[in-house]
């Protein structure tokens, strides 16, 4: 009876995390998209029934830049959390997680453009000239669109070994990010230094990929030096 005792525990700990199946995934997708259309509903309440602030067009601002970061950074995150939980499957949602980082970063761009620039092309060339925020916002913006537009099986297949090198810049998007919301700010600092702590702390979680950046180029690097010689 001792021995039935003490090997029971294991025997629990092995089956406490079952492995994902495509049923649990595509239940989890369906959450995905219900929570993220949920808070687009919020958003259009909140818009019409005035609780997006005293300045209306801040607060849509507010509301769409920082759900866009969120899921970003949660597209990051399920990488790590599918490698913890040794359940690979989690990695077949990252790519709508990003899309809705897409998705809130377009209403941001677009509320901004409407509302601020009122379509004024030229005076958004010259704010993002004279604006470095902006400019950071921009690129991060330029980046999770080109992610967006290549996310589809057939194109990744088409790039081959380009796509991953392609989707290595959300790692700059996820840096630039928190960044152009820390200068965007005038009063308040602490949430959004908060953000960029959490964009580095997942970013040191790839320290990895990095150091076999540099064990690439180290190569390469000693070979012109011969060829120099």
């Amino acid at each position: 009876m001792a021995q039935s005792n003490s090997a029971e525990p294991r025997v629990l700990s092995r089956r406490s995390l079952p492995r994902l199946q495509a049923r649990h995934i595509f239940w989890l997708k369906v959450m995905i998209h219900a929570i993220s259309l949920g808070f687009f509903a919020q958003l259009i309440w909140l818009a019409f029934s005035g609780g997006l602030g005293a300045d209306p067009v801040q607060g849509l601002h507010h509301f769409t830049g920082k759900a866009a970061l969120n899921t970003l950074l949660l597209t990051l995150m399920i990488s790590p959390l599918a490698r913890v939980l040794k359940q690979g499957q989690l990695m077949k949602v990252r790519r709508l997680v990003g899309l809705y980082s897409f998705f809130w970063a377009v209403l941001h761009v677009v509320s901004y453009i409407v509302l601020d620039l009122n379509l004024d092309w030229g005076l958004l060339a010259s704010e993002l000239v004279s604006r470095p925020y902006l400019s950071l916002g921009a690129i991060s913006w330029l980046i999770l669109m080109l992610l967006a537009f290549t996310s589809l099986s057939a194109i990744q297949q088409k790039m081959g070994k380009h796509w991953q090198k392609l989707h290595n810049w959300v790692y700059l998007a996820v840096l630039l990010a928190p960044i152009h919301y820390y200068w965007s700010v005038k009063s308040g600092l602490l949430e959004p230094a908060l953000y960029i702590a959490c964009s580095l702390g997942l970013l040191a979680l790839r320290y990895r990929t990095f150091l076999r950046g540099l064990s690439v180029l180290t190569p390469r690097r000693r070979t012109t030096q011969r060829q120099d010689h």
